[in-house]
């Protein structure tokens, strides 16, 4: 792109969200046009329109990257909105993640200019091409949006409509608005997007229409969503304000928007008085499940209020169900925090001052989301930006993309940074891409180095770590001391990310690399199984998260050490009732630990626990997405006092790959579903179950069923691949299945001949 970054040329408060800017510029098509295309970015979030009609259908363009390095443009065909003639190409310019409020009230963390680039290319028929370029002959203004923030929620001024009527159409008399000035921005940080847009995916009536205590009207819209809400059919007078916050819960029987912080999730949409007006907010995103309006004269009616439901657009590809209804509930609540958090980038939460990138939580959903969603391309980009914000001695910082200056630490925390090497290899066991792989092998080599360096011969206490994060044995306003020393945990990883790079070495043909890696992996794992590791077996820390960790990362090394950390597990759940006694680093593995060491029963009593905490005491309350904490709403009814509370937090549902893979049955063999891997191990008083995945090669399913000793099993293969199936019938004897559907029944067995060992997706 050959087009200057211009920005309006008016001072600006830069305390506070200022009206976006209009840009608009006409220009002459000639006839005999072929084609038009739009490449287009900005400082902060643009929405481009031409002769007064809206170009794509994306949101929150160019989204948020590492903004210094990495830049992302979109390229749009245009040709159906331009005629011969006159044309007016107009682009709206927000803050966004650029200069608009990224954390807690602090702003212009990447810059203090908003800026537009653009590039019209316009073909001809005879060859000849023309370019309509973003320069300082541009004129600005302002229009009836008077503010518009993602955390702070927008201002709509309808009374403003009429004079600013056809800005972006030829011919409009823009003689009192200013000219742009140009803006500094090196060109060769300008990268195509390869993820998917941010685009509306549903729409969500009301279920009811609660009136508050103090009168206001609260719209319920029975699922907590991220997006925005739509107001139609508005009739007031000109000039009256209609005021819309958002929350995720109530709290006798009132908004409760203390888990908000800062955040204020409010739009205020002032009326022109012309009657039957409609609004939604542009530039903003709220996390909700309630709404309320004040303002409105009468109140609003269930037809007046449509929430869109907006997320990065991905394909869905994986489901699962079974016969426990709140079993399935827990795994639609997974779905919906992980549609609500992938808005470009891999969040936390979506509705207080906090929306970041947090590598500890994509580190351990990472295999959930696989399943559930193609979120190759998306998780690819979000990568690039990993080592785009890498520090030069390796270190990841705890959030990306990472805002400067960065309001966290950074270097090598253990679960943290690691995502740099687990999630590459996820991907790619998962979508079976190796091109992934390679790109982000310099990051993956300069991360498990800046943890050597870090940890030298020994393994290091005095680094920071955020331990087994909101363990609930942890207090309240210190997430981070729970019962798992950190250091135990932090020696774990990087045992587990030195595998994981000796693997993908070999997967590269790395072959140097290989011995090396897998020499530091040796190293530290005799060095961990000193330090940690007593005599009589057990562990320094003896909680499920230690033991869960030295048997899924393979810090055990013969079948009786094995076996001794299972029952050791099993009596540890069953002295804690079976009630959940892990945080984000244990959860992801505690079921897989169990099952590997032959206590699947334990697993599965710890899966259906629905007394707090656990996983199913959200569903019983209602829950519709995962909570960051496992009492974020505690058994009184009292939303947690802590500041740290979100009810939109996918981390600790990571559980669903569990399901996948072990209830279900379903996992990959080979990366990508090349030869899938069926094995369903019924327990916990279930009587069915299915999972089924869109591969690259097609569909492939599993659906089984019990009655009594009867066990019924169904397998899909798609056309080129295989399929070996390891079912609890006839001694679990392995089948290789070649495409097609396969059907099969017998006595069931009532348990595997001997643990089993981690699924393909979880190897190295």
């Amino acid at each position: 792109m050959n087009a200057e970054a211009i920005s309006p040329d008016w001072p600006e408060d830069l305390t506070g969200a200022q009206p976006p800017a209009l840009l608009r510029r006409e220009f002459t098509v000639g006839e005999g046009l072929v084609v038009a295309r739009l490449r287009i970015t900005a400082h902060g979030l643009y929405a481009a329109s031409i002769n007064g009609r809206r170009v794509g259908e994306d949101l929150l363009t160019p989204g948020w990257s590492a903004y210094r390095s990495r830049l992302r443009f979109q390229e749009y065909d245009v040709t159906s909105h331009l005629e011969a003639g006159a044309n007016a190409l107009g682009v709206m310019l927000a803050d966004g993640w650029y200069r608009g409020f990224v954390f807690g009230e602090r702003r212009n963390w990447y810059g203090t200019r908003r800026a537009a680039l653009a590039e019209l290319e316009l073909t001809y028929a005879d060859g000849r091409v023309d370019v309509v370029a973003t320069d300082t002959a541009w004129r600005a203004g302002e229009g009836p949006l008077r503010s518009a923030d993602l955390y702070m929620g927008a201002v709509y001024d309808a009374r403003l409509e009429a004079q600013l009527d056809g800005w972006d159409r030829p011919g409009f008399d823009d003689s009192t608005w200013t000219g742009c000035v140009a803006v500094e921005r090196d060109r060769a940080t300008l990268v195509a997007q390869i993820s998917p847009p941010v685009r509306r995916t549903l729409s969500v009536a009301p279920v009811e229409l609660l009136r508050s205590p103090c009168g206001a009207v609260i719209a319920d819209f029975g699922q907590n969503l991220v997006g925005r809400l739509r107001l139609r059919g508005i009739s007031a007078p000109a000039g009256t304000e209609i005021v819309v916050r958002h929350a995720e819960v109530l709290q006798d029987g009132e908004l409760c928007t203390a888990p908000l912080r800062a955040a204020r999730q409010t739009d205020r949409y002032i009326s022109a008085g012309r009657g039957g007006e409609s609004w939604e907010p542009e530039f903003t995103m709220h996390g909700f499940r309630y709404a309320e309006i004040t303002g409105w004269p009468g109140g609003p009616s269930v037809g007046n209020l449509e929430a869109h439901v907006c997320h990065s657009d991905m394909r869905r590809t994986g489901w699962f169900s079974c016969s426990n209804d709140l079993v399935n509930q827990l795994h639609e609540n997974a779905v919906w925090s992980m549609r609500g958090n992938f808005v470009d980038v891999p969040t936390d939460c979506p509705q207080r001052d906090e929306r970041l990138g947090w590598t500890g939580d994509i580190q351990v959903f990472a295999p959930s989301a696989a399943f559930l969603y193609d979120c190759s391309s998306f998780l690819d980009s979000w990568l690039a930006d990993l080592a785009a914000d890498q520090y030069p001695d390796g270190g990841v910082p705890f959030v990306v993309p990472m805002p400067s200056p960065t309001p966290y630490g950074s270097g090598t925390a253990a679960a943290w940074g690691d995502a740099a090497v687990v999630v590459p290899w996820v991907c790619y066991q998962r979508f079976g891409d190796e091109g992934l792989l390679a790109r982000q092998y310099p990051s993956m080599t300069n991360y498990v180095r800046a943890c050597v360096e870090a940890h030298g011969t020994c393994l290091n206490p005095d680094l920071f770590q955020f331990g087994d994060w909101l363990d609930p044995a942890a207090p309240v306003d210190r997430p981070s001391a729970g019962a798992t020393e950190p250091l135990l945990i932090a020696g774990a990883y990087l045992v587990r990310s030195l595998d994981v790079v000796a693997a993908t070495a070999t997967v590269l043909g790395c072959k140097a690399d290989v011995s090396r890696y897998e020499a530091l992996a040796a190293g530290y794992r005799q060095r961990w199984r000193e330090l940690f590791r007593r005599e009589d077996g057990r562990l320094s820390s003896d909680t499920l998260t230690a033991y869960a960790l030295a048997v899924c990362f393979r810090l055990l090394v013969t079948g009786d050490e094995m076996a001794d950390a299972g029952r050791r597990m099993a009596r540890i759940a069953q002295a804690n009732g079976h009630h959940i006694a892990t945080g984000f680093v244990g959860t992801p593995l505690v079921c897989d630990a169990l099952t590997q060491t032959g206590q699947l029963d334990t697993a599965y009593r710890l899966l259906l626990q629905t007394e707090c905490p656990s996983w199913l005491y959200p569903v019983t309350l209602g829950a519709t997405t995962i909570w960051e904490r496992w009492d974020s709403l505690r058994p009184d009814g009292r939303v947690n006092a802590d500041q740290m509370t979100s009810f939109n937090h996918y981390a600790l549902g990571a559980v669903v790959d569990w399901l996948h893979r072990t209830v279900a049955g379903l996992a990959p063999l080979e990366p990508g579903y090349r030869s899938a891997w069926v094995r369903p191990l019924p327990g916990g008083g279930l009587t069915a179950a299915s999972a089924r995945h869109l591969s690259a090669y097609g569909e492939v399913a599993v659906e089984w069923s019990v009655d009594g000793e009867q066990f019924e099993c169904t397998v899909a293969v798609p056309a080129g691949t295989t399929a070996l199936a390891e079912l609890p019938i006839d001694g679990w004897t392995a089948r290789r299945l070649g495409d097609g559907r396969h059907c099969f029944a017998g006595r069931l067995c009532v348990a595997p001949p001997s643990p089993i060992a981690l699924q393909s997706s979880e190897k190295t």
